[in-house]
């Protein structure tokens, strides 16, 4: 199971999916060319949103149809230094998919 971690320092951001720094994927979907942030709703934070969701499940429309609601719901929240485990992801992702039905 896929661990994802940031972090923030004095040299910026880190994100890293299993000690491997994390994509941001702008070819599956660019909502900003500023990179990642979290704690709070916005461009970067989405684009991390889609990050995550979209090296979980490897499916593009999906990950790009996640993105905001991934965002609002688990992105938004986090701390300055985090974790979330591959788990984490797959629930928040069952819960944002059973709520629109």
């Amino acid at each position: 199971m896929k661990t994802y971690e940031g972090k923030r320092n004095m040299d910026g951001l880190a994100v890293t999916v299993d000690g491997r720094r994390l994509d941001e994927h702008y070819g599956v979907k660019e909502f900003t060319r500023w990179g990642f942030e979290w704690t709070y709703e916005g461009a970067s934070p989405q684009q991390l949103a889609l990050a995550i969701v979209y090296d979980h499940l490897g499916d593009r429309e999906r990950a790009i149809r996640l993105s905001e609601p991934f965002m609002k719901k688990i992105v938004a929240d986090l701390d300055n230094d985090w974790v979330l485990k591959g788990d984490e992801v797959a629930r928040a992702i069952e819960e944002i998919e059973q709520s629109r039905h």
